[in-house]
This record gives structure tokens, C-alpha cells and sequence, in this order.
């Protein structure tokens, strides 16, 4: 999920946010990517704020920042481990 085309609309961020993990589930996805990008951060604190939330949280079991690409959010989803 790329966010840069929609990197000020806070609650089309939301959106797509909540379509991708929904997405992941019914696809049963490994994993996903979600490209905040570098500006200022404040979007990738966003991304970081929504995937921390306790209803989002339920429903991945891990997430990484590509420790070579700042600008990008990988979310891990294991399916043994999760309530499906």
C-alpha cells in the first residue's frame, strides 16, 4: 500500500489502512507492505499509532520497518499463531 498519493487525507489513511489488513485476512496474505515514505515521519507515525491499536493489533502477529528502507512498513501475519 502505497500512501503517498494520499499522504494528507487523514481519514482516507484510515481507509486504506483498515482495507489492506482486511485484505491480508481474507487472502490470508503472509505478509503486506505499507510505504509511508521518508518525508517528516509524521505519516509513518500515523501508520505506526493505527497498527498499534488493540483492534488492529488482534489481527497480525508482527510488524518490521525495512531497517534499509526507512520509508517502508512490513506487516506479518501467521496464520498458526492468529484467531481466525
Amino acid at each position: 500500500l502505497d500512501l503517498h498519493p494520499i499522504f494528507n487525507k487523514g481519514e482516507a489513511i484510515d481507509i486504506e489502512l483498515n482495507k489492506i489488513i482486511n485484505d491480508a485476512w481474507a487472502k490470508k496474505l503472509d505478509y503486506i507492505e505499507i510505504i509511508p515514505g521518508k518525508g517528516s515521519g509524521q505519516l509513518k507515525e500515523k501508520v505506526l499509532r493505527f497498527l498499534n491499536r488493540k483492534d488492529i493489533r488482534q489481527k497480525y502477529s508482527r510488524y518490521e520497518v525495512d531497517n534499509k528502507n526507512f520509508g517502508m512498513i512490513f506487516v506479518h501475519f501467521n496464520w498458526n499463531k492468529l484467531k481466525k
